[in-house]
């Protein structure tokens, strides 16, 4: 991302109930239209963030800066942050227009502007034809586009969005995550984003903060999060990894480990090791690659084929390896003869392919 102005800055946030503590020393900065999610399972402290923010939960310590200004204990309606809930809180006796409207009418706004901004937003998320509708009258997804339409007429610094197509079936969120994508880039709004659906985050942000057990595990781009996870956790949690234990046998530029079972294994490390050291070795399934007779590679496993799912364009095999370690690997499918399960496979990946973890890593 290209350097932007800072519209949020969020500096050592803490939330505790009692005893209990559900956010902790809490710090990113999101950009002038940027969109970022906040992703992580329940109870990881994301909505509770999201909601420091939008000004309706305190937090215990901290600061929160909206805009180059102080904004940890301003009330809600002095922040310029708009909201778009997962059940859309549209008002039900209201018709389209006039829950577009009503954010317009509590800032007094004049009529005549107000059903320009309305024509506006309507435009924008293109159903000017369902002004006239009240809410039970559209699908899941029209409600969803006139929430977001609501939330924007009155040009807010920052959009919140609380599991946003939480509501919606599969095939509706999908679409709706190219809407909202493709309305961020056009009007370059900046988003907070919250979602427990990585596929979503991986699909619509610039960058993701994930979280976990009230902290922030690691921050950074889809990319960096899924093929440079600085813990186990990440690297569990955004997609499929095979996660192998093993001890540092040569700490040089190309690391040797010992594997499980004495598998012989060849990584890169980007942080020093010691030998003797027991760490972690990272590998997606889709840089493990089935061996052709005579190839070969830096890394080599031999094993018994224990499955294969075909899954049309894509196949999934998992290999048991000598003392019961089992590979997943991730490939196009074959379009001719393929092994079977109980054959006997080889299997090989690139050193640069493997990510060395120490045991339980944290960001620093």
């Amino acid at each position: 991302m290209t350097e932007a102005r800072t519209k949020l800055a969020i500096r050592g946030v803490t939330k505790t109930y009692g005893a209990v503590t559900a956010l902790t020393d809490a710090t990113l900065d999101l950009g002038e239209g940027e969109f970022l999610t906040l992703l992580g399972p329940s109870g990881s402290g994301k909505t509770t963030l999201l909601m420091m923010v939008a000004g309706l939960v305190p937090p215990s310590s901290g600061d929160v800066w909206i805009d180059g200004k102080l904004a940890t204990y301003a009330p809600p309606n002095k922040r310029d942050i708009g909201i778009v809930f997962q059940n859309y809180a549209l008002f039900p006796h209201l018709t389209v227009h006039e829950n577009i409207a009503f954010p317009l009418r509590m800032r007094r706004v004049p009529s005549p502007r107000i059903a320009q901004e309305v024509e506006r937003v309507l435009d924008i998320v293109r159903l000017p034809h369902v002004a006239s509708r009240l809410p039970r009258e559209l699908s899941g997804g029209q409600q969803q586009r006139i929430a977001l339409a609501r939330c924007m007429v009155y040009r807010p610094s920052i959009i919140l969005m609380d599991e946003p197509l939480g509501a919606l079936d599969r095939q509706l969120r999908d679409q709706m995550q190219l809407e909202i994508k493709d309305l961020h880039g056009r009007l370059g709004i900046t988003v907070l984003y919250v979602t427990h659906d990585q596929e979503e985050a991986m699909a619509m942000s610039d960058r993701i903060c994930l979280m976990n057990n009230g902290r922030i595990e690691q921050i950074g781009t889809p990319q960096e999060l899924y093929f440079r996870p600085c813990s186990v956790f990440v690297a569990q949690f955004l997609g499929e990894s095979n996660i192998l234990d093993a001890t540092v046998v040569d700490a040089g530029e190309s690391v040797v480990l010992d594997g499980p079972s004495g598998l012989a294994l060849r990584a890169l490390a980007d942080r020093m090791l010691e030998q003797g050291e027991s760490v972690k070795v990272v590998i997606r399934p889709e840089r493990l690659r089935l061996l052709r007779p005579g190839e070969t590679d830096d890394n080599l496993a031999s094993g018994t084929l224990k499955e294969m799912v075909f899954g049309g364009g894509v196949c999934r095999y998992f290999v048991s390896l000598p003392g019961g370690t089992v590979l997943s690997l991730k490939q196009l499918s074959p379009d001719g003869a393929q092994p079977q399960p109980g054959d006997t496979v080889r299997v090989g990946w690139s050193s640069a392919h493997a990510l060395v973890l120490r045991q339980c890593a944290r960001p620093t």
